[in-house]
């Protein structure tokens, strides 16, 4: 009982803790101007107009991506020549390089590389860790948008993308990360710039003991969902997550900005209750899932492979269950390892869309595609014209809220049935080995991060169809948000009337729910069929793979 005290702490925190930080972020996007950065930002852009359109705002946080990326390469190949670089480690090869580039602009931090013995301390610090503020503070913007857009009315501007930036970076992400690193090194979480330390072992043999700046990166990795860990084997590493104190604090970080986006969106849209009813949403199905997997691993006679005995059993499948369904991609226990049918919860909370909390901001406004589906939806039963917050819901909306669902979902069937003929590409055989493939592909898709360790990632075609994966599934979705919200913000909004379909209350939630379970059905189940649940049967019946 003791061990479930740490979720019941858990989720009271949650619920205290969410919509107040949800209120004071919404304090801060919604401000004019804080301590005169509108006369700044003014000055940058040669006096431009703060607000920006929706291809405005699109094209600059393509060019900040871009541009981004290409520093980020460029450190990433050329680390040898580089300062901080103790190891004396070499460049990483140009497809690996660009896969882990576009792995941490896209906030998914898939990693096909093993950090303590690949990257230099220069390339951990200053390439990678600030690309884990941009891509989340890049969420958080977007979210910003899209929430402007629906609470606009005839209106082609909605905010302007550099200051959301700078904002969601300076105010929000980067004062938590530091309070949060401070305390993870008080936990012993290593944050050094001296070399690897070299000691001869208990069997007589060389052993290398790995440090480096990691506290600084662990704090935003987890703040920002971004799951990049500073070693390889992430947050089951002691000197990344050392105490049940700092396990936690971790691990709450998962959905503590998470589930604070809703409420953001709440007070930009101009309904909390509506946010209420989104959070539940998202709740139930963190619960549900999390039921299954913590059952499924109990009855599996107490399988320890690929789990530290540090940490109880609740801590581990709770993370595992927490990390995908927030994004994160983050562990502190290997997914690999976990029983079929708790596997099979990790893949569909991935390929429904990573919307269950989902994100910093992208949890949110990929929920606002399923929430357009279902508010239109809703309206072809009903025989109503389709609504959302007073703004008509036409063919132009529904173009861009399916290709963004669709988009990341036909990255992972299309990755995933290619990847079936290349054998080098994973370790196991039959059914696991195809769920080793959906999980890298899911993954990479729902820009979370996380893997089964079975997955041969580090080749030619793994990094490249992988990052085409990444790119796809995070700004088709993004497209699609800031489209589908300029579109409503430029119409009139009509006044709430008894015939108009509400979005704040329990039949909605239900609604939008089943929604989610239809479209993730119909789209993956077959899959699922073939790799986790046929795994979970032929195990009962003594076959391991």
């Amino acid at each position: 009982m003791a061990d479930f005290g740490y979720l019941i702490f858990y989720f009271f925190l949650l619920f205290l803790l969410s919509p107040l930080y949800g209120y004071f972020m919404a304090f801060v996007f919604k401000k004019e101007s804080i301590w005169g950065e509108r006369k700044v930002f003014s000055y940058l852009f040669s006096g431009s107009p703060m607000g920006q359109s929706a291809n405005e705002y699109l094209r600059s946080l393509l060019v900040f991506h871009g541009l981004g990326g290409i520093i980020l390469f460029g450190i990433l190949m050329f680390q040898d020549r580089l300062p901080l670089n103790p190891l004396h480690l070499n460049g990483l090869s140009w497809h690996l390089a660009l896969n882990t580039t576009i792995s941490f602009i896209t906030n998914t931090n898939w990693q096909a590389y093993s950090g303590e013995s690949q990257l230099s301390y220069f390339s951990q610090t200053l390439g990678l860790a600030p690309q884990n503020f941009y891509s989340a503070a890049v969420g958080i913007s977007v979210l910003c948008f899209v929430g402007r857009g629906l609470s606009s009315s005839q209106t082609n501007e909605f905010g302007n993308f550099w200051v959301d930036l700078y904002r969601a970076t300076f105010y929000i992400l980067l004062p938590l990360s530091i309070l949060l690193a401070l305390v993870l090194v008080s936990q012993g979480v290593v944050q050094s710039f001296d070399a690897p330390i070299q000691s001869i072992g208990l069997d007589g043999f060389k052993q290398t003991i790995p440090l480096g700046p990691a506290a600084s990166q662990i704090s935003i990795k987890q703040l920002g969902t971004n799951g990049g860990g500073f070693f390889g084997v992430n947050s089951a590493h002691p000197f990344e997550n050392p105490t049940a104190i700092s396990n936690f604090l971790e691990s709450f970080s998962i959905l503590f900005l998470p589930a604070a986006s809703i409420f953001l969106f709440g007070k930009l849209v101009g309904s909390f209750k509506h946010a209420w009813v989104i959070f539940f949403v998202m709740l139930t199905f963190l619960f549900i899932g999390y039921a299954i997997v913590y059952s499924s691993e109990v009855n599996t006679a107490g399988i320890w492979e690929g789990k530290e005995t540090r940490f109880s059993w609740i801590e581990s499948t709770f993370w595992m269950s927490a990390t995908t369904a927030a994004s994160n991609g983050s562990v502190n226990a290997m997914h690999d390892s976990f029983s079929p049918l708790a596997g099979s919860i990790a893949l569909f909370q991935m390929m429904i869309g990573e919307v269950i909390f989902g994100g910093v901001g992208t949890g949110m406004y990929g929920m606002f595609l399923f929430i357009v589906l279902t508010v239109f939806l809703s309206g072809l039963m009903t025989g109503r014209t389709p609504e959302l917050f007073g703004k008509k819901i036409g063919s132009f909306e529904m173009k861009w809220t399916l290709f963004g669902i669709l988009a990341p979902s036909v990255c992972i069937l299309i990755g995933s049935a290619i990847s079936t003929f290349f054998e080098s590409g994973y370790s196991a055989k039959g059914p696991h080995a195809l769920s080793q493939i959906l999980y890298a592909y899911s993954s990479a898709s729902g820009n979370n991060g996380s893997a089964f360790a079975g997955f041969a990632a580090d080749s030619i075609w793994g990094n490249l169809s992988l990052g085409v994966c990444m790119l796809v599934g995070r700004f088709s979705v993004i497209a699609s948000s800031i489209y589908v919200a300029a579109s409503l913000g430029k119409k009139i909004t009509a006044k709430s009337t008894e015939g108009s379909f509400r979005t704040d209350t329990i039949l909605f939630g239900i609604l939008l729910f089943s929604i989610l379970i239809l479209v993730c059905g119909l789209t993956f189940f077959p899959f699922l069929t073939l790799g986790p649940i046929l795994e979970h049967f032929l195990l009962g019946a003594g076959k391991f793979f």
